[in-house]
């Protein structure tokens, strides 16, 4: 017999969510809601998305340049900063920016889309395909690939885990197009979320490592503290600015440590480098690291050798003994371990003879006061002494505005005639001295701090990442960039002496006006040629908050080769007949 009776009503429509929507929800969970990067395929719809859902997206013109902010959003606020980009190409472009965040010890995650896997593993010939793990495991701290939604949430909770515990670092987070667009019940998706617990815990030192520090300190004559940009990072700058005081060690900041302690504090050492690196002879490095940037730890610029005793404060025990014997290993979170020195700094505690602070303290008015007349000048065109000596005013007026800086001569120069008087107000190339971080810092300082931010820029290193001053302006973020237009890398005078009409390989165009840029996309431009028509067009930009470029016009035969690591340079030996 047949059955005409009505089949049952359908149950109401599940909730479905899919891998759009769980990559966001991870990352909103997780605190992480800023997104620098580029849009294109597969991730176009991801951005648009994202934004709709309450993220901030910046969209940059390079990659290199989105993960460069990134980068240096990890530095500013101990959280991963987050870099996204297309496949293959895109994705190779942002592989600078995660090295370089992996070797400054900055959390970073580069999100990527990619190949579907079952084409990239017979290498059928896919749109852009490239096996993007293997390539970004030698780049960064952790590598991983996510094949199904429901992995997402715990995908993502691990390259946070990655990227800020133990040393910081790059995390690469590989997304197959097809990822995107898996569904799954709503609910189901939710329960698969992580937000991650204590994702960087505490490293205590031990106790006899403390002690051990302790007594070398104590029957130390001249000590004197490094403070290096880990000491920075680490956001401990009350007890970091205890333990100076209270010891009474003078210390000397590398670059993007200035301003933990004030550069005019009695205790600094910054203008007096070379006396105190040959003369101490306990160093206590926080945060700091002897690489190429400290000589190694030896060489003429130790003084005498066997003369230095080294205590080490790092959360990597391998760092130790990278290149000298350290005697004092601290091994712990920065925090922790000065935290552990301050309580030891008791009554019995003898601050360094008057001897070695006062001579210090001597050598610095000395070379202070030798540059003082240096950076009054008011020169036509203009020298890096007056330039730097103009802006140098207006960074101690305005203590809270964050200074970006690269190039050769611009970056060495700036970072010891600017004085800094806050943390983390300086930001520069970092350990490789990579060019063409400028406009990706500056963009993420404005965008992470909402400060007023000052990039001090070379010619040479402002033409890596100079596009980006449509995204300030799209984005109308109060950035003022001063190009130091010499017309040329190091120098605008090299000459071609093959005969040719090409010219030399370190010569830019002649007289370029930069600052004719940030016209053409609506935002402020400027030429300088006095020290005055800088300084005034500088606190105009910083008053106004408008997106401004100023093009500084110095002396081609201003700076030298290279710097002040001309030394790096191999010079040929060979004599052609």
């Amino acid at each position: 017999m047949n059955d005409n009776s009505t089949a049952p009503a359908a149950t109401e429509t599940q909730d479905l969510t899919d891998g759009f929507h769980l990559i966001i929800d991870a990352l909103k969970l997780n605190g992480l809601n800023t997104i620098y990067g580029v849009p294109g395929i597969p991730i176009t719809d991801f951005g648009r998305m994202a934004q709709a859902e309450g993220m901030r997206v910046i969209a940059f013109r390079h990659e290199q340049n989105a993960g460069n902010a990134a980068a240096i959003a990890g530095y500013l606020t101990k959280k991963p900063g987050i870099c996204l980009t297309v496949s293959a190409p895109g994705f190779l472009n942002g592989l600078t920016a995660l090295a370089h965040a992996t070797t400054n010890c900055w959390p970073m995650i580069l999100i990527s889309g990619s190949s579907e896997r079952e084409i990239v593993d017979l290498q059928q010939g896919d749109y852009e395909e490239m096996d993007q793990l293997a390539i970004a495991k030698t780049m960064c701290k952790a590598a991983y690939r996510v094949l199904h939604a429901e992995d997402i949430g715990i995908a993502v909770a691990r390259a946070i885990r990655a990227a800020v515990s133990g040393r910081p670092g790059g995390v690469y987070l590989d997304l197959p197009a097809k990822l995107f667009g898996q569904v799954m019940d709503a609910e189901k998706g939710r329960k698969s979320l992580v937000k991650v617990i204590d994702p960087a815990p505490r490293q205590l030192p031990a106790p006899e490592a403390v002690d051990r520090a302790v007594n070398l300190l104590k029957g130390a004559k001249k000590p004197l503290i490094i403070l290096g940009k880990g000491a920075s990072y680490a956001q401990a700058d009350d007890d970091i600015r205890a333990f100076v005081e209270k010891s009474g060690i003078p210390y000397l900041p590398m670059s993007m440590a200035k301003g933990l302690l004030p550069d005019d504090h009695p205790l600094s050492a910054g203008a007096a480098r070379s006396m105190a690196l040959q003369e101490a002879d306990v160093v206590v490095m926080v945060g700091a690291r002897l690489n190429w940037l400290l000589s190694h730890g030896k060489g003429k610029q130790w003084g005498a050798p066997g003369s230095k005793k080294f205590i080490q404060i790092d959360i990597e025990p391998k760092e130790m003994d990278s290149n000298v014997e350290i005697a004092a290993p601290l091994v712990g979170d920065i925090g922790s371990v000065i935290e552990a020195l301050l309580a030891r700094i008791g009554s019995d505690w003898k601050v360094p003879s008057a001897e070695w602070t006062g001579a210090l303290r001597a050598k610095v008015e000395t070379n202070v006061g030798k540059m003082a007349a240096k950076l009054r000048n008011n020169n036509t065109p203009m020298d890096y002494h007056g330039a730097l000596g103009a802006l140098k005013t207006i960074i101690k007026e305005r203590p809270d505005a964050i200074l970006v800086n690269e190039g050769a001569n611009t970056l060495d120069f700036a970072r010891s005639i600017i004085d800094m008087y806050k943390p983390r107000k300086r930001l520069d190339v970092g350990t490789w001295g990579v060019m063409g971080i400028g406009m990706g810092t500056a963009i993420a300082a404005a965008v992470e701090t909402g400060l007023p931010v000052l990039a001090i820029e070379g010619d040479s290193a402002f033409g890596f990442s100079g596009m980006e001053v449509e995204t300030i302006c799209r984005y109308n973020l109060p950035v003022c960039i001063v190009v130091f237009n010499n017309n040329g890398i190091y120098r605008g005078t090299d000459v071609n002496t093959n005969g040719s009409t090409d010219v030399a390989t370190t010569v830019f165009v002649k007289d370029a006006r930069y600052d004719m840029m940030m016209q053409a996309f609506g935002g402020v431009g400027v030429n300088a040629t006095t020290p005055d028509e800088l300084a005034r067009a500088v606190n105009e930009a910083m008053d106004s908050g408008k997106p401004t470029l100023i093009n500084a016009v110095i002396d081609p035969n201003a700076g030298t080769e290279s710097g002040r690591i001309g030394n790096l340079n191999p010079q040929s030996v060979v004599q052609k007949k």
